[in-house]
Order: structure tokens, then C-alpha cells, then sequence
């Protein structure tokens, strides 16, 4: 993944979404199948900025082993 989706401002006060809470959220989703995966990041990336501008491109890339 680029920095773009934990560098995005946003949530309840406005800060930086970090890195250590994306590997996080991550985790939290690996067993899931890969569609429902990219509708979850999608959701989690739009929730998170509300009604902030997105800063920088995001760019997020799965694999199945």
C-alpha cells in the first residue's frame, strides 16, 4: 500500500489515520474474501475522511496465495 490511506486526515477529531491502525484494520479483514475486502477498505477510506478532502492518492494492492 502507498501512505495514502494512513496519512488521510479525518474521523472523530481530525487527525492522520496512522499506519499502526491500517495494519490493524487489515488484519482484521485478511479471511475475508478479496471483494468483500475491497468494499470494507473502500468503506473504512470513506468513513474515515467524511467530509475532508482527500489529501493523496491511495493505492492499495492484494494478493491470493
Amino acid at each position: 500500500f502507498s501512505d495514502g490511506f494512513p496519512d488521510q486526515f479525518g474521523g472523530p477529531r481530525g487527525k492522520k489515520y496512522k499506519y499502526e491502525q491500517f495494519r490493524q484494520f487489515l488484519y482484521g479483514i485478511h479471511t475475508e474474501d478479496m471483494a468483500v475486502q475491497q468494499e470494507k477498505i473502500n468503506a473504512e477510506f470513506l468513513d474515515w475522511m467524511g467530509d475532508l478532502v482527500q489529501l493523496d492518492d491511495v493505492l492499495v494492492i492484494g494478493m491470493r496465495l
